[in-house]
């Protein structure tokens, strides 16, 4: 865990805060109706920002806007394609290698949908920019799903759930912690997952490459991915409930990185 903190002492130096909201305009990951995932997770992650930015103690950075990728991140896919792709590429091979070894274990995972080789190029730029700026902590901001007949069906599952990385992985132990911190605070006021893979609340994984799957994020780096809940449910369902939701849900997923880095 990071060294405590008290809520009125500033840091050294700050801690850096990547905020990932899941998707983009091209692939906008769940629906229900006509609202789409990818500008969900982008309100809720502007919100946590701007709360974040406010506060000195942390540098807070978003991956995207609603202009598309950020500068930083759109010049950095630019200018450094090849190098992601020998990065993903070279991580991969050596995962395989340590499966061979039996220095890896490979699991059974909880149910994912497979992203496209681009959306995979993006999510491991992502890892590889943040072990090059030293990021502390890595937030990824999603709404789950589970498949329906059509996008206007109400599924059966609802709650929010996080993911980490597999005990395996070298920024396990930290991600952990930031994700119990942030758990207790979502925890509060929301229900866990229904979903039986998710009804620990917090769940292990090995192939969530925003998490570090295949080794790429630095033992420093905390990375946790949020479903703050399924699309569908009646909460997002409605203007007002949904808009309140936002407010609440950032506020306390900051309170939850304060409660990590500063101690409650």
């Amino acid at each position: 865990m990071a060294k405590n903190i008290s809520n009125t002492q500033k840091p050294e130096k700050p801690f850096k805060i990547l905020l990932i909201p899941g998707h983009d305009n091209e692939v906008w990951g769940a629906e229900y109706g006509n609202r789409k995932e990818a500008d969900m997770n982008l309100v809720l992650a502007t919100k946590i920002y701007n709360i974040l930015k406010e506060d000195k103690r942390f540098k807070v950075f978003i991956t995207r806007d609603g202009n598309g990728y950020t500068k930083d991140f759109s010049d950095y896919f630019s200018a450094y394609k090849e190098d992601i792709i020998s990065f993903e590429k070279n991580a991969k091979e050596k995962m395989v290698g340590n499966i061979t070894d039996g220095n890896f274990v490979r699991k059974k995972n909880a149910p994912h949908h497979r992203v496209s080789s681009n959306i995979a190029l993006r999510l491991y730029g992502f890892n590889k920019w943040a072990n090059e700026n030293n990021i502390d902590a890595m937030v990824h901001i999603h709404f789950n799903d589970y498949p329906r007949a059509n996008n206007w069906v109400i599924g059966k599952y609802k709650g929010f759930v996080m993911y980490i990385p597999d005990q395996q992985l070298s920024n396990y132990k930290g991600s952990e912690s930031l994700a119990k911190k942030i758990f207790m605070e979502l925890h509060k006021k929301y229900p866990i997952s229904n979903f039986l893979p998710e009804k620990k609340g917090i769940v292990t994984d090995q192939q969530l490459i925003a998490i570090g799957a295949n080794g790429t994020l630095d033992a420093s780096v905390r990375s946790v991915l949020i479903e703050y809940g399924y699309i569908y449910e009646k909460i997002f369902r409605n203007n007002k409930t949904r808009s309140q939701f936002y407010k609440d849900a950032a506020n306390l997923t900051v309170k939850g990185l304060e409660n990590y880095f500063f101690g409650k």
